[in-house]
């Protein structure tokens, strides 16, 4: 039987793992992700998957943008 990884250890994600993971949903993260595939985001045949790490990353550096440079 094959153990399943827990999503917070994995690399990559999957457009539904990743809604999940940051709690955005689906086809909102499909766009963001769309609008990103040069930072975090990249094709495997006709799958998107997301670089979880530099998805955090982008996340935390939008969130402080729009806080005027605050951190959180």
């Amino acid at each position: 039987m094959k153990e399943s990884i827990p999503v917070k250890d994995k690399f990559l994600l999957t457009i539904n793992e990743a809604s999940e993971y940051f709690n955005i949903g689906q086809k909102n993260m499909r766009r963001i992700a769309e609008d990103h595939f040069d930072s975090f985001a990249l094709m495997h045949g006709n799958r998107i998957l997301i670089i979880r790490s530099r998805c955090e990353e982008y996340i935390i550096s939008s969130l402080k943008t729009e806080e005027g440079g605050k951190s959180l």
